[in-house]
């Protein structure tokens, strides 16, 4: 680095010559100066351009000395001539090094953002700094848009800001850089409160108490699946009697829809809901209660619930009004006025959504609705109060367009599934047989949609969705696509016809017998006219005529006898049993061969376990003795326990260990079965050499008791070289699992096949003696 010293201008100076020569044979020529002016020193020049002898430059006070005189700066080695600069030009040194010292620690803090760690990213703190941000742009933004033109503000669609001004023109249909899009931000609203009919009718004082109250009830009335039932009713009016406020608590499913269930209270009760929480609902009496109400059957005149003779009345004068409403609508136009009028011609707000309207339609005339319904509105119609029964009833007439097929692909089941899926409830079900009235109201429902769903009732006892849907599809012929404990959806079929277009097939029916009646006639006429007397009749062919239809169909009238039908249902259900048997004795082949390779495995592994003979010289023992080692032994909390592997190798070693501290020692077995622990017992007083006390049945299991007897010393080789492993036990356990498993399976198989073959035989002798009846 070099360092300059400049005196001040009053010192001598020597002359520029008595420190450099600018001749080529200078060790100091690639540095030469000019001229030196007195009023600005010379700039500071890197140090490792000159040799290490020079360390400053004076200032030079010489009168000729010109301040524009330039400066010879060391050139690069390729460059042939030197490169002179002025003064000003020279480059200082120390700004060199602090531009090199900022340059450098701009490059090292950018590699610490890159590796260190980052602080106010995250947490509270930083998420309402950016959401303050975020309200600060909105505002920003909202002020500018109200200042705006009004006129270049739109929905949606690029605006240039000063287009037809000059500053902001489009340039091949593109918009300028610097140009933003600007739309209109509808900010989300809360939602208003909606007035109750509590806070409308109840004083807040009033109100207020009796939420305090509501708070402090701990005993309910406890609703149960089957809905706000009479019982239930009856048990809030005795409860009512005593206190002007009653707590009740609701189960699934009308706990899933809680806004349902208070509606239903209220209609039920004629009570007001103070109090709502979760599953709870607090319902006030009223002031003018009257407890003589309910209990007398009356019906109350301001309640929702009215005869079914007055709904009825209702309905007919509601289809008499719209009947009188056709002209209405002829002359006005406007039939949504006409729609939603009242009796006395002034228009009525309409409180339901265009879905439940369209459902009610949809569901109008088919029967009474399920008051009791735990989902949203529209209320389905309740199949229990439809007939049983209805004379002359029969399945509707089926015939397939040409070229299609009845039954559905994969494919079409699952979109026709995800179609029924956001559809409304048409039906509640409760019963599972006698359905002639629901299935009646499902055929006409059917000229109107596709698919109808129909819900099964929550706490009916005895329902079966399976036999519902068994009989509805006997009755209706339709296509069962889904049938769950919730829900039984049916599909009307590609073969349906609706009641005109059946009806029409059967008169076209009856008139093509009409005229093949009129063309065998016909035919008939003119073969005997043209017959002559005198010469013999030709023997025509009556194939393809009339009576030749009505012959075959004489010689094979059994075909649509009921006999015949059920000798088809018969032989179909034959073929079945027979690839049934057929599936079965495959199924029985595959476990024989399984058991006898189980079987063959575990001769295998026992005939490496060899016991023992039984050692005939024992010690004695009294009764006393035995019955004080099995009182010592019950005592014990030390115990040796037998788990899934049996007896091995390190059940006997682990026997000896217990001895060489205790006289006794005690075996816990798992066994169930009494037979199998005294062969247990049995093996382990082989195996051990010690003598049997007893065997005690407690609640972990069966306790064995073994006494080491008297003479007893601890051998130096244990003899186990003829019991298996801990390893070979184990896989000789599984293998008896799976033998007992398989033996198990073989035997219920075979139980199958056996019923099977009975079944087969019965059918097969039942279809010869109704072929033999046919040929007799």
């Amino acid at each position: 680095m070099l360092a300059a010293l400049f005196p001040s201008a009053a010192s001598p100076s020597p002359c520029i010559s008595d420190f450099f020569s600018c001749n080529a044979n200078s060790p100091y020529s690639h540095f030469c100066l000019s001229s030196w002016s007195n009023s600005k020193p010379p700039s500071r020049v890197p140090a490792h351009k000159f040799p290490s002898k020079i360390h400053e430059i004076l200032p030079l006070t010489d009168p000729n000395y010109r301040s524009d005189a330039s400066v010879k700066m060391p050139a690069a080695p390729w460059m042939k001539e030197p490169v002179l600069l002025p003064p000003r030009k020279v480059p200082d040194q120390n700004n060199t090094q602090h531009s090199l010292s900022l340059g450098r620690s701009r490059v090292d803090k950018a590699e610490r953002a890159l590796t260190d760690k980052v602080g106010g990213v995250r947490g509270n703190k930083t998420v309402r700094k950016i959401v303050r941000s975020i309200e600060r742009l909105q505002r920003v933004r909202k002020s500018s848009e109200c200042a705006s033109d009004p006129e270049e503000i739109e929905i949606g669609l690029q605006v240039p800001s000063d287009l037809g001004k000059g500053k902001g023109k489009l340039y091949s249909g593109r918009k300028l850089p610097w140009m933003r899009d600007e739309r209109v931000i509808f900010r989300r609203t809360k939602k208003e409160k909606v007035v109750t009919t509590v806070e409308l009718t109840l004083d807040k004082g009033v109100l207020a108490r009796l939420r305090m109250e509501a708070k402090k009830m701990r005993k309910w009335v406890k609703v149960m699946k089957i809905g706000v039932s009479k019982e239930v009713v009856d048990e809030i009016n005795r409860i009512w009697r005593r206190n002007e406020l009653a707590m009740v608590k609701f189960g699934i499913p009308l706990c899933r829809n809680m806004d349902r269930a208070q509606e239903i209270l209220e209609m039920k009760t004629g009570g007001l809901v103070i109090w709502r929480k979760k599953d709870t609902i607090v319902v006030y009496r009223g002031v003018d209660y009257n407890s003589k109400r309910y209990s007398t059957g009356d019906v109350d005149p301001n309640s929702d619930t009215q005869p079914l003779s007055l709904v009825s009345a209702h309905i007919d004068a509601l289809e008499n009004k719209g009947h009188a409403m056709e002209g209405e609508c002829g002359e006005t136009g406007t039939w949504e006025d006409a729609i939603f009028m009242d009796d006395e011609g002034t228009s009525a707000p309409v409180n339901k959504s265009l879905y439940e309207r369209e459902t009610d339609r949809l569901l109008e005339g088919l029967g009474p609705r399920f008051e009791d319904w735990w989902m949203r509105k529209p209320l389905p119609v309740d199949a229990d109060l439809l007939p049983e029964v209805i004379p002359g009833f029969t399945p509707p007439l089926r015939m397939c367009p040409p070229n299609e097929r009845s039954n559905l692909s994969d494919v079409e089941l699952s979109y026709l599934r995800k179609l029924a899926h956001p559809l409304p409830t048409h039906f509640v079900l409760g019963r599972n047989m006698r359905l002639q009235g629901l299935a009646a109201a499902i055929i006409n429902l059917w000229e109107k949609i596709l698919i109808v769903k129909i819900a099964v009732k929550w706490g009916v006892p005895n329902t079966n969705n399976e036999a519902m849907a068994n009989e509805l599809k006997r009755l209706t012929g339709g296509v069962l696509l889904l049938r769950n404990k919730f829900y039984i959806i049916f599909f009307r079929g590609k073969d349906f016809l609706p009641g005109r277009v059946a009806t029409s097939v059967a008169e076209r029916e009856l008139k093509l017998k009409e005229f093949h009646l009129h063309e065998e006639d016909a035919r008939l006429r003119a073969s005997e006219s043209i017959l002559l007397a005198d010469e013999p009749s030709p023997i025509s062919s009556q194939s393809g005529t009339l009576s030749d239809f009505h012959r075959i169909q004489t010689e094979h009238w059994d075909l649509e006898l009921g006999n015949k039908e059920v000798n088809i249902q018969v032989e179909a259900e034959i073929e079945t049993l027979k690839k049934e048997l057929t599936k079965q004795e495959h199924r029985l082949f595959i476990l024989k061969s399984k058991l006898s390779i189980s079987e063959k495995q575990l001769l295998k592994l026992n005939s490496g376990d060899s016991s023992v003979k039984w050692d005939l010289d024992q010690e004695m023992m009294t009764e006393e003795d035995r019955e004080c080692f099995r009182k010592i032994g019950l005592k014990m909390h030390a115990r040796l326990a037998l788990g899934r592997r049996g007896i091995f190798d390190g059940v006997i070693e682990a026997l000896h260990q217990h001895w060489k501290h205790k006289e006794v020692v005690k075996v816990i077995t798992m066994q169930r079965t009494f037979s199998e622990v005294i062969k247990t017992a049995d093996l382990l007083e082989v195996e051990s050499g010690g003598i049997l006390v007893s065997v005690e049945e407690q609640k972990q299991g069966h306790a064995i008791i073994i006494y080491r007897g008297k003479n007893y010393r601890r051998p130096l080789k244990l003899p186990t070289n003829h019991l298996l492993t801990k390893r070979k036990a184990l896989i000789r356990s599984l293998e008896m699992q799976r033998f007992g498993s398989l033996k198990f399976f073989a035997r219920n198989k075979e139980q199958e096949v056996s019923h099977l073959k009975q079944k087969l035989a019965g059918l097969e002798d039942l279809l010869l003696k109704d072929s033999g009846y046919d040929d007799a």
